[in-house]
């Protein structure tokens, strides 16, 4: 019975194992005709649905969620939303909080509260200063400041003692670190308190001392027998707990030593793909200053869709844009008037995930707020000659992309009689998309709107911007 009990304990150690090692490979989405498993496809496709969902405040600061490609409202999390989710199936969730450690390795520390992008992902708890990308694991361009193994944790409301900010949330885990995490809006922390707690009751801490910690405790001091046959179980068990902690031991070290993703491309050991390749490295590889897929989409859709409803709106079927997806990333022949990519709203879906993909948008980080001032001054033609400075002020291959783009997008509004899109309508779906800061804040809503009104405006007055 002793040896079933271990051998149970044995399979489950190497099932989270393997559960770890999943969520630590990096993003390279699959597809069932080509040896990719239905699950790795289904976690994919998850990740891009949970990826469409931006937080935001109504006037009187409640918070809501946002779908920017459906335009759908909802004030409960996409997460327990999603259609399709498998039951059993990873739990993620992210967004902005604030951090600080009270306690590591069971000794005190200063506080040092810090603003951070925040990803659950199963049993794994990870921070970071910026959001990168996807929310699984940060888009797997580099190891997150900190990670918290949430199995064998505790967590509740801080007591008041703990710290004087409101709605603070206290983490202890089983390694003997403390974390505080607080937000200013109760609502978002309560959500986050509730995944947590799901995430720390499904997943089952199993420690090198889980064996012993089953075992039955002596009743009482005169209770010699139990003590023994205590003593006697562990003797006997003594030999497989040493190669099981030999086999975590070994696994520990390879992991902490996983190189990051940007290390192992810069060895060359990996060619970078089109689907998350940043825009230079992308064009120089192809020796444009448009990227091929880019053009291709463009030309495919003002050849056969500009008439179509709903264009850039309305969502192609996700499971074959990732088909889509997949085929380029991995250099085969395509041809978008085939028939399996016959629907234009796959081409338009998957033309907006290669922008959503850029390492960094096309508008670059750094001249983000520099955009926004531009389109906060009170008068129209300093605001434009501002906009179009700073439209001459990008590289080359974010120039002629983003022109290539523009003129393209300023054609599907001109046959708005049939498609339905107006400038407005293709800013709400684009500006999120190709410009954004590079550390999310608390102004993510007023963001947004200084996004889509920078996109109207150069749509509107797109020859003048874009003239030689």
């Amino acid at each position: 019975q002793i040896q079933h009990s271990h051998k149970s304990r044995v399979t489950n150690s190497l099932n989270s194992l393997c559960f770890y090692f999943y969520n630590l490979i990096p993003q390279s989405l699959p597809s069932l005709g080509h040896g990719g498993s239905a699950s790795s496809l289904h976690a994919a496709l998850q990740d891009q649905k949970l990826s469409d969902w931006d937080f935001h405040h109504d006037t009187s600061g409640r918070p809501f969620y946002m779908n920017r490609v459906t335009l759908e409202r909802s004030w409960k999390p996409p997460r327990g939303r999603e259609q399709g989710a498998e039951p059993g199936g990873p739990s993620e969730k992210c967004g902005v909080l604030n951090m600080t450690k009270i306690t590591e390795h069971g000794k005190k520390v200063r506080k040092n509260w810090t603003s951070s992008w925040t990803v659950l992902q199963g049993s794994t708890l990870l921070f970071t200063k910026g959001q990168t990308g996807g929310s699984s694991w940060f888009g797997g361009q580099s190891k997150p400041e900190l990670t918290v193994d949430l199995r064998g944790a505790a967590v509740d409301w801080a007591p008041k003692d703990r710290s004087s900010k409101k709605h603070v949330v206290e983490l202890k885990t089983r390694q003997g670190t403390e974390l505080l995490i607080q937000s200013d809006h109760e609502a978002l922390v309560q959500d986050w308190l509730q995944a947590l707690q799901e995430s720390i009751s499904t997943h089952a801490w199993e420690s090198d001392e889980g064996l012993e910690d089953d075992l039955p405790e002596s009743p009482g001091r005169d209770d010699k027998n139990d003590r023994n046959q205590h003593r006697v179980v562990k003797n006997s068990s003594s030999l497989d707990v040493s190669e099981d902690k030999k086999t975590r031991h070994r696994l520990k070290r390879f992991l902490t030593r996983r190189p990051t993703l940007q290390a192992v491309r810069d060895k060359g050991y990996i060619k970078d793909q089109v689907f998350g390749c940043s825009l230079s490295a992308l064009c120089q590889r192809e020796n444009s200053t448009v990227p091929r897929f880019v053009k291709m989409c463009i030309e495919h859709v003002e050849n056969d869709g500009l008439s179509i409803d709903g264009l850039y709106r309305v969502s192609g079927n996700l499971a074959v844009i990732q088909k889509l997806r997949f085929a380029v990333n991995h250099d085969e022949r395509v041809n978008l008037s085939d028939s399996k990519w016959e629907d234009i709203h796959v081409t338009t879906g998957a033309l907006k995930m290669f922008f959503r993909d850029l390492p960094e948008p096309l508008f670059p980080y750094g001249l983000f707020h520099d955009f926004v001032s531009a389109i906060k001054s009170p008068d129209f033609r300093q605001r434009v000659q501002s906009i179009k400075d700073l439209v001459r002020q990008l590289p080359e291959e974010n120039h002629d992309t983003m022109q290539a783009l523009f003129r393209h997008l300023r054609r599907v509004v001109d046959h708005g009689d049939h498609n339905r899109m107006t400038i407005q309508s293709v800013a709400i779906v684009f500006g999120p998309t190709l410009l954004r800061p590079e550390i999310e804040t608390w102004n993510m809503a007023v963001h947004m709107v200084y996004q889509n009104q920078i996109v109207e405006l150069i749509l509107l007055e797109c020859e003048s911007i874009f003239e030689r």
